[in-house]
């Protein structure tokens, strides 16, 4: 009877050690890789074996070129031509290197859909302050709450070696977007003619350490602050959402609030969430399809299924530029396709699962997300038979002049409907991004909504 109790205290001991590491955050040792053979944030620092991937060699400097006085970059790359064109005719040629998403696009779209791909770039980096929390991440962020929270992080990037699914699609979530900002863009739901209405939105989004009156003494579950107004059409104009993203959804789920202009009431905004309907998209996305995905990653298991080359869509000063209308990258289908580039990049491949018993439209998600900026560059989502429904694209640039990755334009194709969501689009606004947005808490409060909402 000893002998029986004493194995198995020792297999009790073994276990609680072997969940202890699958918590825990790398060595020291494995650590000092960033920086060294990997990147500040945890990609590969060398190139491919055939160089069609260069070596990371600390992306675009910030006098890379120059902003004009809306704020608008100058595309660094803009003498460049395509190196070749992936159509319909000639993608089995390169299909090992495309999602399933893309092969689809062309299936769908025979005669328009196209990929030009470009010379690969690796641009991205981040401000010094950011590459110091990463490393500090490594040896200490972990995973808590069945992996529904993070504890002890900072700033962005909390595993930047990831060992399974969840640690990676964490580094998408809490990846660094430039601390505080403001935009103006827009967003369409072309019907399948080619027809659309633009919707006009204010977004003001802060991290909570980038907040006026921070106080890191005192402890918060807010991981960022996010205030939405729609500003056009006038039948939307002063609706205002605003969102508390929490670091632990499941313990304390997300805090949303809708003003409604027309009721001139705040209500508490609950289906601001998971598969509730995405603001002003005909339910064409989800909430969790905004930034290519977001909040809480609960209901689905994540595996991670290693890193695969893909051609994704980079460096997109082109799409961003102010000499095109909207009318030049709103198309019947998809977006203009001329105006795109794709460049070849290693993509962490992340495949989402939905759970037993839980509760989406989306039954299947594969993510491939960049390694050099953990962002989703693009995202197949399957429905409740296994069937592919939805192909996602974040079009990316990097805002080298104040150092920040982040999307240009995010597009939803639905194969079924021919319909997509096309958002983020600010070619021909006042202003690019304003990085140096500075707000308090107070305004990001329920109380400020209706103020903001005046139409």
């Amino acid at each position: 009877m000893k002998t029986t109790k004493s194995l198995l205290q020792t297999g009790a001991l073994t276990l609680t050690l072997m969940a202890s590491s699958v918590m825990a955050a790398v060595s020291v040792d494995e650590a000092a890789k960033l920086g060294a053979s990997l990147t500040p944030v945890g990609a590969e620092k060398a190139g491919n074996a055939d160089g069609s991937i260069p070596a990371w060699t600390g992306g675009l400097p910030q006098n890379a070129g120059s902003a004009d006085a809306a704020g608008f970059l100058t595309d660094p790359f803009a003498n460049e031509q395509p190196l070749f064109t992936i159509t319909a005719k000639n993608v089995d040629q390169y299909k090992d290197k495309l999602t399933p998403g893309q092969v689809a696009m062309f299936k769908r779209y025979p005669d328009t859909y196209k990929i030009p791909v470009y010379k690969t770039h690796r641009t991205a980096t981040l401000p010094a302050k950011v590459i110091e929390a990463t490393k500090y991440n490594a040896t200490h962020t972990k995973l808590v709450e069945g992996g529904n929270g993070l504890e002890d992080f900072h700033s962005a990037n909390p595993f930047p070696i990831p060992k399974d699914g969840l640690e990676a699609i964490w580094n998408h979530i809490t990846r660094y977007r430039g601390g505080s900002v403001s935009r103006f863009v827009t967003q369409v739901t072309p019907q399948t003619n080619g027809s659309y209405s633009l919707v006009y939105f204010q977004d003001e989004f802060t991290f909570r350490d980038q907040l006026k009156d921070y106080d890191p003494s005192k402890p918060s579950n807010v991981l960022f602050y996010f205030k939405q107004r729609v500003t056009a059409p006038s039948r939307l104009a002063g609706n205002v959402l605003l969102v508390h993203e929490t670091l632990n959804q499941v313990k304390e789920p997300r805090l949303a609030w809708l003003y409604n202009a027309g009721q001139r009431r705040v209500r508490r905004a609950p289906q601001v969430s998971y598969d509730g309907p995405g603001t002003a998209t005909d339910g064409l996305r989800t909430s969790d399809n905004f930034d290519m995905y977001n909040g809480a990653p609960d209901r689905y298991d994540w595996k991670l299924e290693g890193k695969k080359e893909i051609y994704i869509p980079y460096n997109a000063y082109k799409l961003d530029s102010p000499k095109f209308k909207y009318s030049d990258i709103i198309k019947a289908g998809h977006i203009n396709q001329d105006l795109t580039r794709y460049e070849l990049h290693r993509v962490w491949h992340v495949v989402a699962t939905l759970k037993p018993g839980e509760r989406h439209v989306y039954e299947k998600r594969d993510f491939y997300i960049d390694e050099d900026t953990w962002q989703a560059a693009a995202i197949d989502h399957y429905d409740g038979r296994g069937i592919l429904w939805r192909v996602a694209e974040g079009h990316a640039q990097f805002y080298y002049d104040k150092q920040v990755p982040w999307y240009t334009l995010e597009s939803l194709y639905d194969l079924v409907s021919g319909r997509y969501v096309a958002l983020g689009m600010k070619n021909e606004e006042k202003q690019s991004y304003d990085f140096s947005y500075a707000a308090g808490e107070s305004d990001y409060t329920p109380a400020a909504l209706r103020q903001e909402g005046v139409r």
